[in-house]
């Protein structure tokens, strides 16, 4: 048995050497101009990691989550092969002899030659970015090929080396997909909202109208061929920009169910026509951020089919601000998410003034810039007392993580208001940097945390922005936060 597998390492050796000199004694004139220069690229993750800062600022929502996927990816992979690979198998890099020295690497790698870094992380990134965004994945996978193609043309790998990387790369993909789905899983883990035992089932759609906004991140990807499938006599409306809020209440005004396909802006509107209607909402999620949806556990299209059609609903509470984003009209506002005064509604403004212009990426790094060197704490009235802030945040429901603005909800129905406070003082930088270390703690030197049920905020300055579910409106003098409990009834399966 000893002496086969020696027999097969030694016929794999010689097939591995015969590929080897086979490649150096080709000659392809393009590829000793391309291959070195972009193997030495790839040194470091350095060529991914711009090809991940592209993606982010140019792409979609999508195409940035897949992006942080291949990087992910590439590190699991990297980190595989240089604490396991490399030093398991020891084995040595290729005589040179053959390979062109116009090809050879001036400095060459001091380390073991199996398994190909390079090549893992080439694969590692292509892969975890094609299985998120098969576009992007499809646009770098000749790339990561040529890189790991380039590895044994310049004579630093043998062609095993390289393969086996190709195979870990791919591997440590797949391994990053499973975590992510796992955590979106448990991401849409129902909460404990009261069930709603009114909500009329519609089985064929029919008293349901959906009002998509077609002007939402990922509406035309929000699966709208199953809700067409499913519930085939509910009606569906496209519209955007500024007559959504009236096609929004029309559709409330004719219908049992609204529907709704757009993002946490969009969910915001057709909640406040639902409200003021007193019928339930159906949320299809198809905005760029979905944080409504995907804290109530909604995944996507065929959830709340399903739910519609067996009458499956549950009452969450909604927050409320009075006077609303139109004083005149003597009607509150509301939010389903956050609510804020300060440093995030003015980065907001600017990148809502600047992204139709430069990207929404290029549009956001600006608006950061811009707020962080040149905006002053907003001198407020909370609750009868002076103070100054950076950032008032008021979550609708207990938020949970760090920092004074946090992501995760485990219930939409608990009735309470998640305050926290940024105080005023020094620069706005050093101080938001300071509360995000300061994590869940009541209090500290820079972040207050605290839940209630109201606060009245009196003296605000005139034109002092505030922003609702994403949306900006300019604060009126004094208005009150407060929430109403189970208000809302939203579709959603068990």
């Amino acid at each position: 048995m000893v002496d086969q597998e020696l027999t097969w390492r030694g016929a794999a050796a010689r097939w591995d050497r015969k590929l080897f000199d086979e490649v150096a004694r080709r000659h392809w004139p393009a590829a000793d101009r391309v291959l070195p220069g972009l193997g030495r690229a790839a040194n470091h993750g350095v060529l991914w990691g711009g090809a991940a800062a592209v993606i982010a600022v140019v792409g979609s929502a999508r195409a940035r989550k897949a992006a942080l996927c291949g990087a992910a990816s590439l590190a699991l992979a990297s980190a595989t092969v240089n604490t396991i690979g490399k030093w398991s198998v020891r084995r040595p890099r290729p005589l040179l002899e053959g390979v062109p020295e116009v090809r050879r690497l001036v400095k060459q790698p001091t380390t073991t030659s199996f398994p190909s870094g390079h090549s893992a992380s080439a694969f590692a990134f292509a892969t975890g970015l094609a299985l998120q965004a098969p576009g992007w994945g499809a646009a770098l996978a000749p790339v990561a090929a040529s890189v790991a193609f380039s590895r044994v043309y310049t004579g630093v790998h043998y062609p095993s080396d390289v393969v086996t990387g190709a195979a870990l790369g791919v591997a440590a993909g797949f391994a990053v997909r499973r975590v992510v789905r796992h955590l979106e899983e448990a991401r849409l883990s129902p909460g404990a909202e009261r069930t709603a035992g009114d909500a009329p089932a519609l089985p064929d759609g029919s008293g349901l109208t959906v009002v998509v906004n077609t002007g939402s991140g990922t509406a035309a990807e929000a699966g709208l061929d199953i809700l067409r499938t499913r519930l085939p006599k509910a009606e569906v409306v496209h519209c955007a920009g500024p007559d959504l809020p009236a096609e929004l209440a029309a559709a409330a005004a004719r219908s049992t169910v609204l529907g709704v396909c757009g993002g946490d802006g969009t969910i915001n509107a057709a909640a406040t026509a639902a409200l003021r209607a007193g019928i339930p909402l159906a949320v299809f999620p198809g905005g760029t951020l979905n944080h409504f949806a995907l804290d109530l556990g909604l995944g996507g299209a065929e959830d709340t089919c399903r739910a519609l059609a067996a009458g499956r609903a549950v009452r969450v509470g909604v927050g409320r601000f009075t006077p609303g984003p139109d004083p005149e009209d003597g009607r509150p506002g509301y939010f389903l998410n956050t609510f804020s005064i300060g440093a995030y509604p003015e980065l907001l403004r600017h990148r809502l003034r600047w992204g139709p212009r430069i990207g929404g990426g290029p549009a956001a790094l600006l608006a950061a810039w811009r707020v962080l060197r040149a905006e002053r704490p907003v001198r407020l009235l909370l609750a009868g007392r002076p103070r100054s802030v950076w950032l008032l945040f008021a979550g609708n429901g207990t938020y949970h993580g760090t920092g004074p603005t946090p992501r995760r909800r485990e219930s939409l129905g608990e009735g309470l208001l998640d305050l926290r406070l940024v105080h005023g003082g020094g620069r706005p930088g050093p101080r938001l940097l300071a509360a995000a270390f300061a994590g869940p703690l009541s209090r500290s030197p820079v972040h207050t945390a605290t839940r209630l049920r109201s606060l009245r905020i009196g003296e605000i300055p005139p034109g002092t922005p505030l922003a609702y579910d994403g949306e900006y409106s300019r604060a009126p003098a004094a208005l009150v936060l407060d929430t109403l409990p189970d208000a809302l009834t939203v579709y959603r399966p068990e």
